[in-house]
């Protein structure tokens, strides 16, 4: 049996450059830890290493280094945006990310699909007191709309106690049987769905795009 070949990119949409720890990276890395199980490669971008203009575009023009992280995208089979929460919401730079890519979404495959067509799609998220499951809503609506597919159980999230306190690194959160279990069902189901829509892609068939 031929292994299909598997490649999942992060988008880590933390606050902070790399220059700076991060929580919502360390959930990250339990899923690929599942992933390399699975001969999936994996790549992390830190989307605040970049300078990523605003807009509604693939391209917003010259210093958009957007581009850049949007040609690792059209090569991905599994995306997986993470965010930490703040104010019970996805991160600035996560909704930035989801615009970005909200503008990308006229671009069509060779069968005049959307090009994020036959990709699976998913969420890794810490923080502090609620808004998880908000977040996580959110992000998978989002990335089902312009045309990724979500399989089940594929956001993954790690939540502190409500006020200030420890993050998932300092509390280590690893130690939380629920988040570590939806790690591991996220990264396989998301392979056993990315695998699949490579052997078997959706129809163009009512899901053509119409150009104007």
């Amino acid at each position: 049996m031929v292994l299909i070949m598997v490649k999942a990119l992060f988008l880590n949409c933390s606050l902070k450059s790399s220059s700076e720890e991060s929580n919502t990276e360390g959930l990250m890395k339990e899923v690929i830890n599942h992933f390399e199980k699975e001969n999936v490669v994996s790549e992390i971008v830190r989307i605040a290493d970049y300078h990523i203009a605003f807009g509604v575009s693939e391209d917003e023009g010259p210093g958009d280094e957007w581009p850049v992280i949007f040609e690792k995208i059209k090569q991905a089979d599994i995306l997986i945006l993470g965010t930490p929460i703040w104010l019970g919401e996805k991160s600035s730079v996560a909704k930035m990310v989801m615009e970005r890519l909200d503008g990308g979404s006229g671009l069509t495959n060779e069968k005049g699909q959307s090009i994020y067509y036959n990709k699976a799609g998913g969420v890794v998220i810490t923080g502090n007191e609620d808004g998880a499951k908000n977040a996580a809503s959110s992000i998978l609506y989002g990335l089902s709309h312009i045309g990724f597919t979500i399989p089940p159980n594929v956001d993954t999230y790690w939540v502190g106690e409500a006020g200030p306190g420890p993050s998932y690194i300092e509390a280590e959160g690893w130690k939380n049987d629920f988040t570590m279990d939806h790690a591991k069902m996220m990264a396989y189901n998301l392979t056993h769905f990315a695998r699949l829509l490579k052997e078997q892609p959706i129809p163009a068939e009512g899901n053509v795009v119409e150009q104007e």
